[in-house]
């Protein structure tokens, strides 16, 4: 293989890393094309071709080297690495890394696992389920066990998606655990409203994301990704809604 082939491989393998490496972590499509095609024209690429969706992406370049396809079978949120790729671009366009050196800072991010700390995940999930509820209900006498029943919610749905790892399942158990410790809540004297402590703790679960970025990429004109992404978050919102529903329906 000629020196040229093996630099053009290693600019498929460095382009569709980080291009796979941002959608698995929440990136809209229209900044992955544009961090993949810059990584190429930057890499000294004279053409590329690049087909980005949720589940996969096709790219080739210069026209003599094959298209490959990049595989995304996972997909989370995690947007300290979709900035860790955006930097690492930033730096190789300044030529200050060589284009091995953005491919195996890439390797190494993408088997990375560094997430917060998940103490740190109860306490956000807390923080965003009580004063939320404070927001849309003005109800603050329930603002603490909002916050309690909130963080439970999240523990469950924490545990589900490490453990077992079933779409959709974590979210409708976990909307479950927290209409049922909303009722025993009110019941037990800790609360007053069922149905705001309900809104506030669902909050954490809720697909803000994936219902953004959704919109976004139908906007710019990506009529397969966005619509997609908006059936995925649909699937979640109403995995959650069912588990109220069951709840409330029974208790």
């Amino acid at each position: 293989m000629s020196s040229q082939k093996k630099r053009d491989q290693l600019i498929l393998h460095t382009a569709l890393t980080a291009g796979r490496i941002m959608i698995e972590n929440g990136s809209e499509v229209e900044r992955v094309e544009d961090t993949m095609e810059r990584i190429a024209h930057n890499a000294g690429a004279k053409t590329s071709q690049l087909f980005v969706m949720i589940t996969g992406i096709l790219m080739a370049i210069n026209g003599e080297v094959g298209a490959q396809i990049e595989p995304v079978k996972r997909r989370t949120f995690d947007l300290e690495k979709i900035s860790v790729v955006n930097d690492l671009s930033r730096q190789f366009a300044a030529h200050k890394i060589t284009l091995q050196e953005f491919a195996n800072r890439l390797d190494h991010l993408d088997k990375s696992t560094k997430y917060f700390p998940f103490w740190l995940q109860l306490l956000s999930a807390a923080m965003v389920s009580g004063p939320l509820e404070v927001v849309f209900r003005h109800n603050l006498p329930d603002f603490w066990i909002t916050c309690v029943v909130g963080a439970l919610g999240w523990l469950v749905f924490y545990l589900l998606n490490k453990f077992i790892q079933i779409r959709f399942l974590s979210e409708f158990a976990a909307a479950a655990t927290i209409g049922v410790l909303a009722i025993w809540s009110v019941h037990l004297g800790l609360g007053n409203s069922v149905d705001d402590i309900i809104i506030g703790s669902v909050m954490p679960l809720v697909p803000g994301v994936p219902i953004t970025n959704s919109v976004r990429d139908i906007l710019a004109g990506n009529l397969v990704s966005g619509p997609a992404r908006g059936v995925e978050a649909l699937v979640s919102a109403a995995a959650i809604g069912f588990g109220i529903a069951m709840v409330l329906q029974f208790l």
